[in-house]
């Protein structure tokens, strides 16, 4: 039936002196050749899953981190959807280039008025749809991304088009490979064979700059969020270089079917330029000017900062994350609330830090402040990272600067976590997420933005009793013993007689190495 279909598509073509309707014809079978690529179940499983698990994500994202998106990132995370779909139309597109010639139809075809070449052009053209779809889908991943309340930064064109430009590419190539080497078998083995390139590529170059970036999707992930301009992604030129790929690729098949038109060897040669200008562009590496301005946000965020002071703290940010100052001021309004003494009304300098050295290729701790009543603030926000910030907020009230937090180790550590996660609306699930093990039992390292702190068990036991009890109760309470509760080498003992709580015991004011 689809021959039949096909011959009549391409029985539309007119004689060669009537260049309009013969393009006419080309996009009627273009159209025939895409509704016939949806009958391959490869194609429609990967589509319909990739448009849906999409729209799942979207819907059901709605907590945690993925509430406060940065949009430079958000970007790059639309580029691995594609990736199942681009395979099944590689294969699928390849098999519907030969179908004339698994079939015996050639010779049929051979007395239609529509040349080869033509017919080339229209299986190209028949990926086109699917990566119209693709782009839709990106846009409305993207965008839904852009219109969250926590989202920050900025995105870039270039790196959405990687989606559809790959899955085109996908298209492009797999017509080649049926012109080149006609058999249903190629195209299986090419995508074995292209995974097996790309290792032996990826370790004879030692994963080189040059040589990561001829892969159409290039993956870069990092747990801080970068800076807009400090991202340094070769994006424009990278789909520079796809764009001259898909046509050079597309038009060696069309010279391969027996195009032989000079509009056409022009238009390779034009391809293959543009695909080696993106490939040189996209090769060279980290600028000298944005090593310097990575180090200097690095070791120096203040002077690329903006600063705003909410009451009688200063918050300082990168300008793209300067809207998030809000969020900064409920957290440490609410640790401040619970603590007593002079720590109830103490100024603080919230000050957002990034390891931005590595780029996004890889992360490094930051170092504490050894400042009085600075507190470091991260680039990501939301899920953890807010009970993570709360604990830093609460050390330097207790300890005095962000250095000698990791030195807690007494009873100021219940201390400190009451203040971090008492007036918390889940406090015993925060609990868990800022200890390393996720857990509410036993000895653990509790997180932060920089060092963090060792509870042992009878501390983790005070905490979580505390925890269980009203709030305004334990706050009065803090509030009224302040000076003992903090005072330098109090015990953990002491510390539960003081509040009432059940004295651990064998408690320990230090985690057993």
């Amino acid at each position: 039936m689809s021959v039949v279909t096909e011959t009549v598509a391409e029985s539309t073509a007119v004689p060669e002196d009537d260049p309009r309707r013969a393009w006419a014809a080309v996009f009627a079978l273009a159209r025939f050749e895409a509704r016939d690529l949806l009958r391959y179940i490869p194609v429609l499983v990967t589509l319909v899953l990739y448009v849906g698990y999409t729209a799942w994500t979207l819907v059901h994202q709605q907590d945690g981190m993925e509430a406060f998106p940065a949009l430079q990132d958000a970007d790059r995370g639309t580029q691995g959807g594609p990736l199942l779909l681009g395979i099944a139309l590689f294969v699928c597109v390849n098999r519907c280039t030969l179908r004339s010639r698994r079939r015996g139809t050639d010779r049929q075809f051979d007395v239609l008025l529509m040349e080869p070449w033509r017919r080339t052009v229209a299986h190209v053209l028949s990926v086109v749809p699917f990566a119209a779809v693709t782009a839709l889908v990106v846009l409305g991943e993207f965008t839904r991304q852009a219109l969250r309340p926590g989202a920050v930064g900025h995105g870039s064109l270039a790196e959405l088009a990687v989606g559809p430009l790959y899955v085109l590419l996908c298209g492009a190539f797999g017509v080649l490979l049926a012109r080149l080497v006609p058999s249903t078998f190629a195209a299986p083995v090419g995508v074995i064979g292209l995974f097996v390139l790309s290792v032996f590529v990826t370790a004879g170059t030692s994963d080189a700059e040059w040589s990561r970036w001829l892969s159409p999707i290039v993956t870069e992930s990092s747990s801080t969020a970068l800076p807009s301009d400090l991202v340094g992604r070769p994006a424009a030129w990278h789909a520079l270089y796809l764009t001259g790929l898909i046509l050079l690729l597309a038009l060696c098949a069309v010279l391969a079917s027996g195009g032989r038109a000079l509009y056409l060897k022009a238009g390779a040669a034009g391809a293959l330029a543009l695909t080696l200008a993106g490939a040189v562009g996209q090769s060279g590496g980290v600028s000298p000017e944005l090593t310097a301005a990575r180090e200097r946000a690095t070791v120096a965020p203040q002077r690329d900062q903006t600063c705003v002071r909410r009451d009688s703290s200063t918050y300082c940010a990168f300008p793209e994350w300067t809207g998030r100052a809000d969020d900064w001021v409920e957290v440490v309004d609410r640790v401040r609330s619970l603590a007593g003494g002079t720590a109830a009304q103490q100024p603080l300098l919230v000050r957002q830090r990034i390891e931005a050295r590595y780029g996004l290729s890889g992360d490094g701790a930051l170092e504490p402040l050894t400042t009085p009543h600075q507190v470091t603030v991260g680039s990501r926000w939301g899920g953890n990272r807010v009970p993570e910030f709360a604990v830093a907020v609460a050390y330097v009230l207790v300890a005095g600067d962000e250095s000698k937090g990791s030195e807690l180790c007494d009873g100021r550590v219940v201390t400190t976590m009451w203040l971090a996660l008492g007036g918390d609306a889940h406090p015993m699930a925060s609990l868990a997420n800022v200890r390393i093990d996720d857990s509410v039992t036993g000895e653990a390292s509790v997180l932060a933005p920089t060092s963090g702190l060792s509870m042992t068990a009878g501390q983790t036991d005070v905490v979580r009793e505390l925890l269980g009890r009203p709030r305004g109760e334990v706050t009065a309470s803090v509030k009224r013993h302040w000076s003992e509760l903090t005072a330098p080498g109090v015990s953990t003992a002491q510390v539960a007689r003081v509040l009432g709580a059940e004295v651990p015991k064998g408690a320990q004011d230090c985690a057993e190495e």
